[in-house]
């Protein structure tokens, strides 16, 4: 996975005057599952569509293999997309929904047999050529228009919130079937979505975006242990950010308490973020923790309780197997490995990555 496929060099986009996109920069590479993850409005359905050719960028360029395909048009890019509401033609079987972008193209009536029968298989669909698009289930009616675009063969796979309007259970099981037609296609995907656990589950890298800027880009591993910033943290799964102050490397102080940590190169007695998980939280016997609390609040959420714990003015969010009754006192205990420091931002938007910084 080491060749860029696509460069996206210092792009921006505005609409009636509101900037959605700021001189972003970022690559994805040959055969790479990139989401573009982030809140509505923050720029990752922009990107995508510029991408696709549906936009153009008011400045910057786009690369399709070191070629500027900046204004070309989409139905010239070898790229398709998948959308949200299937844009399936309901006045067509589903052979003849696949068959639609080959017989643009003029491929013979024997290819385009082909191509639909093993369109059909690799979609867990075989036998449904003749049948309606109204008489398909959400899940199959997406599974067709992943087919559609899958059998023009593009090298590159878009898709906006696919599976935005399935049921969980169905959601759950199209996450494993994108990744099992990826890795059996070998073409890139480039996913967009505002849900954390698809981006968490499926991709190869994460591309976090809010307010127009790229806020990291990392494995999935990386963004959720290791997030850059307040906002990285607060998006990606439950955080518990506290204001705290680097002592020195390796020590910081939070809530009036030092704990040691990991960290290095923050400097000495200089303010930062704080941002530990729930489940890297232990709650023990009072006097066997670093600071003392007390369970105000606990649910069961089935694979594990999550609680509330007031601490020092703070209410920690702890999920443990164990059960806390509320009102009882506890401490909190956390290993140095699962506190993460982040510089304090200068203001609410900084932008927390200029260029895309992964190795090409």
């Amino acid at each position: 996975m080491s060749n860029k496929l696509i460069d996206l060099q210092n792009i921006s986009k505005s609409f009636g005057g509101n900037l959605v996109l700021d001189e972003l920069d970022l690559y994805i590479r040959e055969n790479e599952f990139l989401t573009l993850l982030g809140p509505s409005g923050c720029g990752k359905t922009t990107t995508l569509r510029i991408i696709g050719g549906f936009e153009t960028p008011d400045t910057g360029s786009v690369l399709f293999e070191g070629k500027d395909i900046t204004n070309l048009a989409p139905d010239k890019r070898e790229v398709n997309t998948v959308f949200q509401k299937y844009a399936l033609f309901p006045h067509m079987t589903i052979a003849e929904n696949i068959a639609f972008g080959l017989k643009i193209r003029k491929k013979s009536a024997s290819y385009i047999k082909d191509k639909i029968r093993y369109a059909l298989k690799l979609v867990n669909l075989d036998g449904y050529e003749k049948r309606m698009p109204d008489s398909l289930s959400g899940g199959q009616q997406q599974r067709i228009a992943i087919a559609r675009a899958i059998v023009n063969e593009p090298k590159v796979l878009l898709l906006d919130e696919p599976l935005g309007a399935l049921d969980l259970k169905l959601r759950q099981d199209m996450q494993y079937e994108l990744i099992r037609l990826k890795n059996e296609l070998g073409i890139t995907f480039i996913y967009v979505t505002h849900d954390q656990e698809e981006a968490l589950t499926m991709s190869d890298t994460i591309v976090v975006m809010n307010q127009g800027y790229i806020q990291q880009i990392g494995t999935p591993e990386q963004v959720y242990n290791e997030p850059e910033n307040a906002f990285v943290a607060d998006f990606i799964g439950d955080s518990n950010i506290l204001p705290g102050i680097m002592i020195r490397d390796e020590l910081v102080e939070i809530l009036g308490a030092r704990f040691d940590c990991v960290d290095k190169g923050f400097g000495e007695n200089n303010p930062v973020d704080v941002v530990i998980r729930p489940e890297d939280i232990d709650l023990v016997s009072p006097g066997e923790g670093t600071i003392e609390g007390i369970v105000t609040d606990t649910i069961f959420k089935g694979v594990h309780y999550e609680m509330c714990v007031m601490s020092r003015g703070f209410e920690f969010i702890v999920h443990s197997t164990d059960y806390y009754p509320e009102n009882i006192k506890v401490d909190l205990k956390v290993n140095p490995f699962d506190i993460q420091i982040m510089h304090k931002p200068e203001s609410e938007d900084e932008k927390a990555v200029e260029i895309d910084e992964r190795l090409p």
